[in-house]
């Protein structure tokens, strides 16, 4: 599970709990962290400070390069609270198919998002899986 550097806890444990739905399993301080869950999909949080695990210079966004997909129970809720947030979206809500296997495909619902310190984030939901290429799902 990824464990994300943030500048400012406080307002990071808000977007992460309020905005996109997770719980904090359990969580510190000195330095402030958070072991957050969401329908199964776990990360962490720790506000950045002198001891921490940086191998460079952290410039915004942070995480350049990629995606973290957070597989949850109802995307559209979540998509739901961040548009009434007014949280700006890097992709609108979609279905996206993604091959699973020589003759099969994943249907996701999905939309993508940064968080406040410029992590990409990819909340989706697994719909169905087709036979690839075909219009209506098998499973």
């Amino acid at each position: 599970m990824p464990e994300l550097t943030v500048r400012n806890f406080k307002q990071s444990l808000d977007f992460y709990t309020n905005l996109l739905g997770f719980r904090v399993r359990y969580a510190r301080s000195e330095p402030s962290f958070a072991y957050l869950d969401c329908d199964g999909a776990q990360l962490m949080i720790e506000e950045m400070h002198n001891a921490g695990w940086e191998t460079a210079t952290l410039e915004t966004p942070f995480g350049r390069g990629i995606n973290i997909t957070i597989e949850m129970a109802d995307v559209s809720a979540c998509y739901k609270r961040m548009l009434a947030a007014g949280w700006p979206l890097f992709r609108p809500i979609c279905d996206k198919c993604y091959k699973s296997s020589e003759n099969e495909e994943s249907v996701m619902r999905e939309f993508l998002l940064q968080d406040p310190d410029g992590y990409l984030l990819r909340p989706s939901q697994y719909l169905s899986t087709r036979v690839a290429g075909e219009e209506h799902p098998v499973k």
